[in-house]
């Protein structure tokens, strides 16, 4: 392989790595596991016969989606073992705009949560069709299948995902709600916090067995507040609180003495806040 083509290998590797973190991102759920399926890929672009190949943003695409799912296979294996909930790694849209530039819904934690109940193939269909609006028989090709069962693979997806996931709020209701929990949390206002919280709230940590870290989600108003409470006294203090966007929507970085010690983020509808959700696992935040 000369330099001019190895040049010429990666400027086409590089057009087409946004889509394809974008896709491996969804896929996987992971920022750091989507960097590292992005390093095979380009290794496996490297090593091709590049000269029998017809729609390299196509064949770049079938790799990474495919070796997507082998390593969905293996990543759900691994959090058999996982202490306590596992949520999604945050990533910033408000950084990589491009990530956040397709269709949402199959970015934003919520989404993110539902598809971890798909199938690897359904995950693939429904990413490749929802987010990224492939053909049907484009993906069938990426998935080394026929359009018909693509189009049973998503609908089912569809169905699964419409069928758990609440109305979502605004954006901007979303926002104002965070922001209004913040405050509610740092003071202690019990009532103020009642009033932002649907009837069947969780609060679900993630910290992979860190001390002081939930193993367990915390369900109900009531409980949900007895908990913050709990946390208060050591929590807050001295904990800076800096808004951005993640995963499309408001969250909170929580730096502690400088460096971030964890992220919220929330859900809700209609009825106010239905999940809160604290992630604080180190490993998950080096992406911010």
């Amino acid at each position: 392989m000369d330099a001019q083509d190895l040049d010429a290998a990666a400027a086409i590797f590089i057009e087409a790595r946004p889509r394809l973190f974008g896709i491996a991102y969804r896929m996987l759920s992971s920022a750091s596991e989507a960097e590292d399926l992005m390093q095979e890929v380009w290794l496996r672009w490297q090593t091709t016969d590049r000269s029998v190949v017809h729609n390299p943003g196509g064949f770049l695409t079938t790799t990474a989606t495919r070796l997507a799912i082998n390593s969905l296979q293996s990543a759900r294996v691994r959090r058999e073992t996982y202490i306590g909930p596992w949520l999604p790694e945050p990533v910033d849209t408000g950084a990589d705009p491009y990530l956040g530039a397709e269709r949402g819904e199959a970015l934003e934690f919520a989404a993110l949560l539902l598809m971890e109940k798909l199938t690897p193939n359904e995950r693939a269909a429904y990413v490749l069709r929802e987010a990224f609006d492939y053909p049907y028989g484009q993906i069938a090709e990426i998935l080394d299948t026929t359009e018909p069962a693509v189009r049973q693979l998503v609908s089912r997806a569809r169905k699964r995902v419409a069928g758990e996931r609440r109305v979502p709020a605004s954006a901007e209701a979303q926002r104002e709600l965070l922001t209004a929990f913040v405050a509610a949390a740092r003071a202690g206002d019990m009532a103020a916090l009642e009033r932002l919280f649907a009837a069947d709230v969780r609060s679900v940590s993630d910290g992979n067995g860190a001390y002081q870290v939930s193993r367990h989600a915390v369900v109900g108003p009531l409980r949900v507040i007895n908990f913050l409470t709990a946390i208060a006294p050591w929590f807050w203090d001295d904990i800076e609180v800096e808004f951005a966007s993640l995963n499309g929507g408001a969250a909170v970085v929580l730096r502690r003495g400088g460096p971030v010690y964890g992220v919220l983020a929330i859900t809700a509808g209609p009825d106010g806040i239905d999940q809160l959700l604290w992630m604080v696992n180190p490993d998950k935040l080096t992406a911010l």
